[in-house]
């Protein structure tokens, strides 16, 4: 008899650091880092503050898939606040079912929650499929032009 997998998608919570860290290794980083006041600050920061929210989406209570939503209030579009969608990640042996769409489904309810005018999203895949999910997630690159300066 198999067994139904229960899906849950949820914003993070203080005991998910490690486990959203381990899941970071198949975004860009090549190590989790260290383990010190830095990263408990920046944590806490995020745990605390009401317009960044990081999404996770479990299988039988596994973190398998995530991305960040963040409110940026706005005085612009009749003072409408816009969203950005960043770290969009998914476990290698997780891909292709799903779970990254219900993460982006669930940025944008909070997105339409908090009366967004937008939801930008940004990646430095230039993986065809990968481009082509975030097009049949609703997204689209042809109305902005993006661009990036990295700080050291």
């Amino acid at each position: 008899m198999k067994t139904e997998q229960v899906v849950t998608v949820r914003e993070a919570c203080q005991n998910d650091l490690q486990e959203i860290l381990k899941l970071y290794l198949f975004l860009h980083e090549t190590t989790v880092p260290e383990n010190n006041d830095r990263l408990k600050k920046t944590w806490n920061k995020i745990m605390e503050d009401h317009d960044h929210h990081l999404i996770v989406c479990e299988l039988d209570g596994k973190i398998v898939s995530s991305c960040v939503c963040v409110i940026i209030p706005n005085l612009t579009r009749n003072v409408r606040s816009y969203a950005f969608v960043e770290n969009v990640v998914t476990h290698k042996d997780y891909r292709k079912k799903g779970y990254a769409s219900l993460c982006l489904n669930y940025a944008k309810q909070i997105s339409e929650t908090a009366n967004c005018y937008k939801i930008m999203l940004l990646t430095g895949s230039k993986n065809k499929e990968t481009l082509n999910f975030y097009k049949n997630a609703g997204y689209n690159n042809e109305d902005k032009t993006a661009f990036v300066q990295w700080l050291e």
